[in-house]
């Protein structure tokens, strides 16, 4: 699959009361077109540092970055007509409604007359904003501002839609309207999403994940791959007895923990749990498996420099 963004040695440092900062530290990654990919980390890991490079808000220090075919630093404004934006705090006139609003953005790319309206039409059917259309920016619920917003960064038909954190603060049923909307640009249009988000369960959706932290990128693979060598899942089993059963464990030098009740072991995998119950059936009541989630590789990964 062809690569769309492209990041090679990039670098960048800040001076904080006199002393040099280093927020990238020469990282490497690339975006394939058309995937969603998750870039996250904790707050002053390097990532927001590094959207806006790519966004060219902010100029690095060193390394290189391709955008769809042309080098930051010398297409710059090729390089912004090929992305939209969905900022974490909109950018959008709270005075005006959501169709004046959209007017004045698409008159920022010069569009003729019959260009606009083509894309205003586009952007409103795609992002569903036609019942409150005419309505003020500042009188709109969450989840109809985030549909107007990302509707804004479409408005130049980008090839690339960065979401910052597109569902912060939002209920659970906008949430997953906003994320219908966001899956049908990615499948019907082709769009790459490049996604930013502190939900594990948005970032396990993902074609790719990139983690970075120190300004280093820690770790990077799809959310299975992540899974499989960063969490455990874990079977829980309430034994008939306590005490007969664990010493069955230690004598098969099974490791466990307890917990009340209820013996755990760690799998590496589900499929594991199927002949360890089949081998203890008559000593159990009940069982239950818990599969590992990104939650649980986001807190190894990143907090295993904290400690």
């Amino acid at each position: 699959m062809e690569k769309i963004i492209e990041v090679t040695s990039l670098v960048k440092s800040y001076f904080v009361q006199g002393k040099e900062v280093e927020a990238v530290k020469g990282i490497d990654f690339y975006v394939e077109q058309g995937t969603m990919f998750s870039f996250l980390g904790k707050n002053g890991a390097g990532k927001s540092t590094t959207i806006d490079i790519l966004c060219t808000l902010l100029k690095p220090d060193g390394g290189k970055v391709v955008i769809n075919g042309y080098e930051l630093g010398k297409n710059d404004f090729e390089i912004r007509k090929s992305i939209g934006i969905v900022f974490q705090r909109s950018l959008l006139d709270a005075t005006l409604t959501v169709y004046e609003n959209l007017k004045i953005r698409g008159q920022f790319y010069k569009f003729s007359r019959k260009k606009l309206k083509e894309r205003m039409e586009a952007v409103i059917e795609i992002a569903q904003l036609g019942e409150f259309l005419h309505r003020p920016y500042e009188k709109l619920s969450g989840g109809q501002r985030r549909r107007a917003d990302i509707a804004r960064a479409l408005i130049n038909t980008p090839k690339i839609l960065f979401l910052d954190e597109p569902t912060t603060g939002l209920d659970s049923q906008t949430r997953k309207d906003i994320w219908a909307t966001i899956r049908n640009l990615q499948k019907e249009k082709g769009v790459t999403v490049f996604l930013t988000t502190h939900y594990m369960e948005e970032a396990e959706q993902s074609d790719y994940i990139t983690i970075m932290g120190y300004g280093e990128i820690l770790a990077k693979g799809t959310p299975l791959e992540l899974k499989q060598k960063y969490c455990h899942d874990l079977l829980k089993i309430v034994p008939k007895s306590s005490e007969v059963f664990q010493k069955k464990l230690i004598a098969d030098e099974i490791k466990f923990s307890q917990k009340g009740e209820v013996i755990e072991i760690k799998l590496d995998s589900t499929v594991e749990a199927i002949p360890f119950v089949t081998q203890f059936e008559e000593d159990i009541i009940n069982v239950e498996i818990i599969n590992g989630t990104m939650d649980d590789v986001f807190l190894d990964i990143t907090g295993r420099k904290d400690t």
